[in-house]
């Protein structure tokens, strides 16, 4: 049963403010460990392979908890349950920076990944408070600043790290979201449970989440398939009965996670289509330059080192900061499905050329910018459009899902990625072959072009 809700309370300047902030300071703390891997792998005297686990833990985790926090939101009111989230957030935080060993900076990065879960929470706020306008703006701005906290986190890691310790990457961001949540818990006015009287579906609940840590798992030893067949076929059957069940259970549900209705409709399910795509042919080109500017080959590549390669790179970091506010913006003013197409007609070409043109550093640094810009600008626009197009109640649930595919295409994209560098790679030689960047960018260029195809489906079977 729907609740009555009573009209919202419009929102001013600051709230929104308020929000960025939040995504700004949960976009740093969750990309501290990238950059310093190398030197927590020395302080805590950990292996490559450990350091691995600890680099996808938040994002495993991130995925499990994003769908449960949005459909959470939807229910019991955005601003609730993001105080809890945070909560959270703030306790991994200080776990992790005051962690003396690998097990208590683990059990830190778990209870970070819930920061994720903030995303549609912020999603649902600004949609319940603003006119859908100004709220398709918000959602570029706050998705921008969580990209521009990200690149702060990845810029400021490595010299907090070595100037102050390993203790203070952690702590400094997470005092940050500590004053954030206080300023949304000041400024953003409550918003009414849309649902109050739902119960939990923690059958459907569970089995997600079974589906979705199967599927990052088999995504992970994907590249090994060769070597590991009987585990990798084990893991395609139990996903299959995972999925198989997760839809009989959320069919019979009387409250249901996930209306199975809803993505059932054109309009929906070619954005989570779209959405994986764009994602996949983004990661290819993410994984695939920093390589090809470090690799010193026969005749190609630059040999660049670690400062050079994050110099190169930050132009595309930059672009993808402002692809929130500039992709919320345009699907304001042009359409969300013309400003998505937009974006995947200038990537596809755009990784088309670097199949070819990847001789000079520039034609590297200003395909990466191209492809950060234009694949911001769509993921925006796709959750612009998915936010604002279905009912106030599944705001959350289904902003979420984009999330978590956005997750697993740059996941299921960085692990092709490094297939096709192996399958290229000779033997007795460390480096692969110039035409293993080649065929990359091509792989991506065709992927993301596909999904043009889908794109005419996205005006279908979707309410207002």
């Amino acid at each position: 049963m729907t609740t009555t809700l009573a009209p919202p309370v419009r929102v001013g300047k600051a709230a929104v403010a308020a929000l960025g902030l939040l995504a700004a300071a949960t976009g740093a703390l969750e990309s501290v460990v990238t950059p310093t891997l190398p030197l927590l792998q020395r302080e805590l005297s950990i292996s490559p392979a450990q350091g691995a686990l600890l680099s996808i833990t938040m994002l495993i985790t991130g995925a499990l908890v994003t769908p449960v926090a949005g459909n959470l939101g939807d229910r019991h009111g955005g601003k609730r349950v993001m105080l809890r989230l945070m909560g959270v957030v703030t306790a991994g935080g200080l776990i992790s920076s005051l962690a003396p060993n690998l097990p208590v900076l683990l059990l830190g990065q778990v209870l970070e990944g819930a920061m994720v879960g903030a995303m549609p929470l912020s999603f649902i706020l600004v949609r319940k408070h603003l006119p859908t306008g100004e709220s398709q703006v918000a959602i570029g701005v706050v998705s921008g600043l969580f990209v521009g906290g990200g690149m702060l986190g990845t810029l400021m890691a490595g010299p907090i790290a070595e100037g102050l310790s390993r203790h203070w990457m952690f702590a400094i961001p997470t005092m940050a979201i500590v004053v954030a949540t206080l300023l949304v818990h000041r400024l953003m006015p409550d918003d009414p449970p849309a649902r109050a009287d739902a119960r939990i579906d923690l059958p459907g609940l569970l089995l997600l989440s079974g589906v979705l840590l199967t599927l990052m798992t088999g995504l992970s030893l994907a590249p090994d398939a060769g070597s590991r067949p009987l585990a990798l076929g084990a893991l395609v059957v139990l996903l299959v009965v995972l999925v198989s069940g997760w839809i009989a259970v959320e069919r019979r549900s009387p409250s249901p996670m996930v209306d199975l209705r809803l993505l059932a409709r054109p309009g929906m399910w070619s954005s989570y289509a779209i959405t994986f795509a764009v994602c996949v042919g983004t990661a290819v080109s993410m994984y695939l330059v920093p390589q090809l500017l470090a690799v010193s080959g026969d005749g190609y590549g630059f040999g660049a080192g670690s400062t050079a390669i994050g110099q190169y790179l930050l132009p595309g970091a930059v672009a993808g900061a402002v692809s929130g506010p500039l992709g919320g913006l345009a699907a304001r003013r042009f359409g969300a499905t013309a400003v998505v197409a937009a974006g995947i007609g200038v990537m596809t070409l755009t990784l088309a050329a670097m199949a070819f043109a990847h001789t000079e550093i520039w034609h590297l640094v200003v395909g990466k910018t191209l492809i950060a810009l234009a694949s911001g600008v769509c993921i925006t626009a796709m959750v612009v459009r998915t936010a604002t197009w279905v009912d106030h109640g599944d705001t959350g649930t289904a902003t979420s899902l984009v999330l978590v595919t956005r997750v697993i295409g740059f996941a299921a994209g960085v692990q092709v990625s490094g297939a096709v560098l192996t399958a290229g790679t000779r033997p007795g030689l460390e480096d692969p072959a110039e035409s293993a960047f080649s065929a990359g960018f091509l792989l991506a260029g065709a992927v993301t072009a596909l999904s043009l195809l889908v794109v005419p489906a996205l005006g279908k079977g979707v309410r207002k």
